[in-house]
C-alpha cells in the first residue's frame, strides 16, 4: 500500500491517502473554484498553481509525486496579491469570460515573485502554457504588466472611474469574481447525493445498430441507471430542425460519431468509463458520407428521410450575365474553408436535479437559457413551466453552446432517477462531438469596368453541415447575404448550399458563415485590382458603401455608415508598408430577415438597489457591463448601485439567443427603454430607496424583411458594423502588427470593446494560418494542443481604431452603439492572404494558408 503524501496547500497540511492528479484533490476534496478544468491534458493552463514556487499544471501532477511539496492556488494567496491582480486585470479589461484568468494569475505570480520589472517577451513567455480564447492575450499581458508596477512601487492596485457611460471605460460587473476564481461556473456545482452520467457514442459514423446490451453494465455496483431511446419521450431536439436523436435506437443507423447509444448514471465519476465498457454493442459498419460533393451523387445514402440538401439559398439582383458581359474586367477563383473548433476554454457541462412536482432545474452554461429549457421540456413532453433553467457563469461560446451537448442528458437522467446529476464532456468529448465551423468550398466571380468599380458578381457556395442541421440554415444564408462584401453594386447571383455527410456537425461560430465567404470575396477583388492597375486600397475605396447608397442584398445604407472611414483610418499604414495586407468586412446585428427579434429587460428595485434582469447571456462579451453602461447613462446612477442577475427562465425575460451579434443592439436598447422608465420615475421619487419593489420593463423587436422580400429596397437586418483590417509581414513572413478600424457605432466601455477586437483577431489570425480541424474517414484526429490555437508568443500587437462620425449620423438605438463580437475576426483571413501575395506574389485560395512562417505544405 503507497504511503499517504504530506502535501501543504494555501498554508494547510494534509496526509492524504491514496493517488489522483493535484486538480482532482484541490477541486473534488477540497472544493477549490479557482483551478478550472479546461483539458487534463496539460495543453490549457486554466488550472495552473504554485508548486514549490514555480507554474505547474495541476492536471499533470500526481499527488504521489507531491510528497512534501508546498502549493498556492489563487485562494491562497495574500490579500495585497489579490487586490493587486485582480485590480490590475480588471483595470487593464483584461477578463472576458474569464475561465482562463486565475490559471494566468498564477503563471504570472511565479513570473513576478522572481522578476517584478519584466519585459512584455517575458510576460508571453511566462504565459505561454496558458490559452485564452477571448482576448488576444494583449490586455493580458498589460494586466500583468501593471501589477509588476504596483509590486516594484509598492503603489495601490489600479482601478477605474466610477462612472458608467456609454463611452467611459469602466471596470466590468464581473471582473473580480472571475479573476480570483470565487465566481462559479456549471462544473462548480455539487450538490449533495449529486450522480454522473455519460453517454455511450457511436462505434462508428455510420453504422447500423442491431443490439446495445446494458445487462452487464447495470451489475456494476456504482452503475445507477441506463438509459437508451426507448426511455425517451421525444427522442427529437434541434434549434431550429428537430433532426437530430437526443439517442440512436436499436435498429437505426447512427450518422457520426458523436451520436449517443445510451445513457449511463454512477455514483462515481471515475467509474464511469469502466461501466460503459461493459455495454455492448452489435453494429454492421456502414461506408460513411464524407463530403458534399459525395452526398449530393444520386447514388448516396440518405443521411436524413428528407435528402442530403439540409437547406438551399438564392440570392439573386439586377442581371450578372449581362454586366459580367460588359465588364471590362472578370476574375473567377475556387476558394476552400476548413471546420475548425471553437476551443472555448470551458468544456460543456450541466447539472439537472428535481425540482417540485414533476419539475427540473437545469445549471447550464449555454447561450440562452430559453432554448435549453425549450429542448428539455420538448424532450420530455413537460410544460415549459415545468423546467427551470439557470445559467451559471460561461466559459466562452463563439456559437459552439448554441445546441443540446450535454443540458438534455443530465435532464433526462435528473428526470428518471429523481437524483442531480452532472454532465460534463471531457475536452477530447468535445472535440469530438460538439458542433464546428462549416468547412466551404466556394467559386466566386467578379468583375469590374476599367476604372474598378465592381459591377457584378455570381458565386456558388457548398458548406459541409455534417450529420445534423443545427444552425446550418442561418449560418448558409449569411455567407450568402453578405457574399458580395460591403460595396456599392448591385448585380447578384448566389447559390448556396448546406449539404448532410457523416462529419461531426457543423453549426454557429463567430462570423457565422461569413467569415468563409469574405475570405473569397476579398481576394478576388485583389486580383480585379491589379487588372485594372490601381492599389487594393483604392479599389475598396472606390466601391465602399456609403450613406444613402445600395447595397448588394439590395438594403438602403443608413446615415450611421462608416465603411469608408474605416478605410480613411488605415491608409498610411497600408501604403507605408511592402507586405502590408488589406481586406474589409461587414458584420449584421441581429437576426434579421423577417425572423422575429426581440430584446427584453427588466429593472427592478430590490434592496435600494437596481437589479437588471435579462436572459441574455454572457460568454465573455460583457452583457452585464453593457446594459451597466445602458442604466447608467439614462439614469446618471453609479454602477455601485446595479446589481446584474444572472440569466434564469423565472426571474429573467426572454432576451433571445446570445448570437448573431444580437444583443448590444437588441438587449441594448431594451435596456435604455426601461432604465429610460426608471429615469421619470426617479425624478419624480427623488431616490432608489422610494423606488423600492418597483419594476420597469423594456422591450426591442426589430422589423426587418425576409429573404427573396419582392421590395426594391428590402431590409435585411436592423444594423450593420463594417471594418478594414492591415496586416503587416516582417521579412521572414511573421505578423509584426495588425491595424484595425472598426464603424461599431458608439462603442460601449471602449477598452472592453477593444480587448474583444483584439481577440476576436487573434482567433481570425489562428483561422488564417495556424488552425486546422483534420477529419479522417468521419473521425476527428485533433487534440487541443494538436488544434492551432495562437499563444502569447504568436499573437502579434495590434492597433484598434474607432472610427468617429456626427452625432446626427449615430445609430438611432443603444445610444449608437451597433455589434462588433463577430466582425473582428472576419476580415483577418483575407488581410493575412493578401499581405502573403505581396510578399511572395503567390494566391492561396485555401486556409489556413500554406508555405507561410507558420505552416508548411
Amino acid at each position: 500500500m503507497a504511503a499517504n503524501q504530506a502535501i501543504t496547500i494555501n498554508g494547510q497540511a494534509y496526509e492524504i491517502a491514496g493517488d489522483k492528479t493535484l486538480l482532482r484533490f484541490l477541486r473534488d476534496d477540497l472544493r477549490l473554484t479557482s483551478v478550472k478544468d479546461g483539458c487534463s491534458e496539460g495543453a490549457c493552463g486554466t488550472c495552473t498553481v504554485i508548486v514549490d514556487g514555480k507554474a505547474v499544471k495541476a492536471c499533470a501532477r500526481k499527488l504521489s509525486a507531491l510528497d512534501g511539496s508546498e502549493v498556492v492556488t489563487v485562494e491562497g494567496l495574500s490579500e495585497r496579491e489579490k487586490t493587486v491582480y485582480a485590480g490590475s486585470f480588471a483595470a487593464a479589461g483584461a477578463v472576458q469570460c474569464g475561465f482562463c484568468i486565475p490559471g494566468m494569475i498564477m503563471s504570472a505570480k511565479a513570473l513576478l515573485d522572481k522578476n517584478d520589472s519584466p519585459t512584455r517577451a517575458d510576460v508571453k513567455k511566462a504565459i505561454k502554457g496558458n490559452i485564452c480564447r477571448c482576448t488576444g492575450y494583449v490586455k493580458i499581458e498589460e494586466a500583468i504588466l501593471l501589477a509588476a508596477e504596483c509590486f516594484r512601487s509598492d503603489a495601490p492596485a489600479p482601478s477605474l472611474g466610477e462612472t458608467a457611460g456609454i463611452s467611459d471605460d469602466c471596470t466590468r460587473s464581473d471582473a473580480l469574481e472571475k479573476a480570483l476564481g470565487t465566481g462559479r461556473f456549471a462544473d462548480d456545482i455539487y450538490i449533495e447525493g449529486m450522480i454522473h452520467a455519460k453517454a455511450v457514442r457511436s462505434p462508428a459514423p455510420r453504422a447500423l445498430i442491431k443490439r446495445i446490451d446494458t445487462a452487464a453494465a447495470e451489475k456494476h455496483p456504482d452503475c445507477i441507471r441506463v438509459l437508451t431511446a426507448k426511455d425517451v419521450p421525444n427522442n427529437k431536439l434541434g434549434h431550429i430542425r428537430q433532426d437530430w436523436d437526443v439517442m440512436i435506437a436499436e435498429g437505426q443507423e447512427t450518422r457520426y460519431i458523436g451520436d449517443a447509444l445510451a445513457l449511463v448514471a454512477s455514483s462515481s465519476q471515475g467509474s464511469l468509463d469502466e461501466i460503459i465498457s461493459l455495454i455492448e454493442i452489435d453494429y454492421d459498419e456502414l461506408p460513411p458520407v464524407l463530403c458534399p460533393t459525395d452526398a449530393l451523387k444520386a447514388d448516396a445514402p440518405l443521411i436524413h428521410s428528407t435528402g442530403n440538401i439540409m437547406s438551399k439559398e438564392y440570392l439573386r439582383r439586377g442581371n450578372v450575365e449581362e454586366a459580367l458581359k460588359d465588364s471590362a474586367y472578370v476574375v473567377t477563383k475556387k476558394y476552400f474553408t476548413p471546420h475548425n473548433d471553437h476551443a472555448f476554454m470551458e468544456p460543456e457541462c450541466a447539472v439537472a436535479a428535481p425540482d417540485g412536482e414533476g419539475g427540473l432545474r437545469l445549471y447550464t452554461g449555454g447561450q440562452s437559457v430559453y432554448d435549453d429549457r425549450r429542448e428539455v421540456a420538448n424532450m420530455l413532453k413537460l410544460p415549459a413551466e415545468k423546467v427551470r433553467v439557470t445559467s451559471m457563469l460561461v466559459g466562452g461560446g463563439f456559437g459552439g453552446k448554441e445546441d443540446m451537448s450535454v443540458q438534455h442528458h443530465a435532464a433526462l437522467m435528473a428526470w428518471h432517477t429523481g437524483r442531480p446529476v452532472k454532465v460534463k464532456f471531457s475536452r477530447q468529448e468535445s472535440i469530438d462531438f460538439h458542433t464546428k465551423r462549416h468547412a466551404m468550398e466556394m467559386e466566386f466571380t467578379t468583375g469590374c469596368d476599367s476604372e474598378g468599380r465592381l459591377t457584378a458578381m455570381k458565386a456558388v457556395l457548398v458548406a459541409d453541415t455534417g450529420a445534423y442541421a443545427s444552425l446550418g440554415g442561418p449560418v448558409l444564408q449569411r455567407a450568402c447575404t453578405h457574399a458580395a462584401g460591403p460595396y456599392n453594386f448591385q448585380n447578384i447571383d448566389i447559390l448556396g448550399m448546406a449539404v448532410y455527410t457523416n462529419n461531426v456537425v457543423s453549426g454557429a461560430y463567430r462570423g457565422f458563415g461569413v467569415t468563409q465567404s469574405c475570405f473569397a470575396m476579398e481576394s478576388n477583388l485583389n486580383l480585379l485590382a491589379e487588372k485594372v492597375g490601381i492599389s487594393p486600397w483604392e479599389i475598396r475605396y472606390l466601391n465602399a458603401i456609403r450613406p444613402g447608397q445600395v447595397l448588394p442584398n439590395g438594403q438602403i445604407a443608413d446615415p450611421n455608415t462608416a465603411m469608408a472611414e474605416t478605410l480613411e483610418a488605415v491608409k498610411d499604414v497600408y501604403e507605408a508598408h511592402p507586405r502590408a495586407g488589406i481586406a474589409c468586412a461587414f458584420k449584421n446585428s441581429g437576426k434579421g430577415v423577417g425572423l422575429k427579434d426581440i430584446g427584453r429587460c427588466t429593472l427592478s428595485i430590490d434592496g435600494g438597489k437596481v437589479h437588471v434582469r435579462t436572459s441574455a447571456a454572457c460568454m465573455g462579451q460583457g452583457i452585464a457591463t453593457m446594459c451597466m453602461h445602458m442604466v447608467c447613462e439614462a439614469t446618471g446612477l453609479l454602477p455601485k448601485d446595479i446589481v446584474h442577475e444572472a440569466p434564469d427562465t423565472v426571474r429573467t425575460p426572454d432576451s433571445g439567443t446570445s448570437t448573431a451579434s444580437r444583443q448590444t443592439v437588441m438587449t441594448g436598447e431594451a435596456t435604455r427603454r426601461a432604465a429610460a422608465k426608471l429615469r421619470e420615475a426617479l425624478d419624480a421619487e427623488g431616490s432608489l430607496a422610494a423606488l423600492e419593489g418597483g419594476e420597469w420593463h423594456g422591450e426591442f423587436s426589430a422589423v426587418t424583411d425576409p429573404m427573396g422580400a419582392a421590395k426594391d429596397f428590402p431590409v435585411s437586418h436592423v444594423s450593420y458594423s463594417y471594418a478594414t483590417q492591415v496586416m503587416l509581414l516582417d521579412e521572414e513572413g511573421r505578423v509584426e502588427r495588425v491595424v484595425a478600424a472598426y464603424d461599431v457605432g458608439s462603442p460601449v466601455n471602449p477598452r472592453s470593446c477593444e480587448g474583444q477586437i483584439e481577440g476576436g483577431i487573434v482567433m481570425g489570425l489562428g483561422f488564417a494560418l495556424t488552425e486546422d480541424f483534420p477529419i479522417k474517414d468521419g473521425r476527428p484526429t485533433a487534440k487541443l494542443g494538436t488544434l492551432g490555437i495562437m499563444r502569447a508568443p504568436q499573437a502579434p500587437p495590434i492597433d484598434v481604431k474607432f472610427t468617429e462620425i456626427e452625432k446626427d449620423r449615430l445609430f438611432e438605438y443603444s445610444y449608437g452603439a451597433k455589434g462588433v463580437g463577430e466582425l473582428c475576426l472576419i476580415p483577418t483571413s483575407p488581410a493575412a492572404a493578401h499581405a502573403y501575395y505581396r510578399m511572395d506574389g503567390v494566391h492561396r485560395n485555401r486556409l489556413p494558408l500554406r508555405d507561410t512562417y507558420y505552416r508548411k505544405g
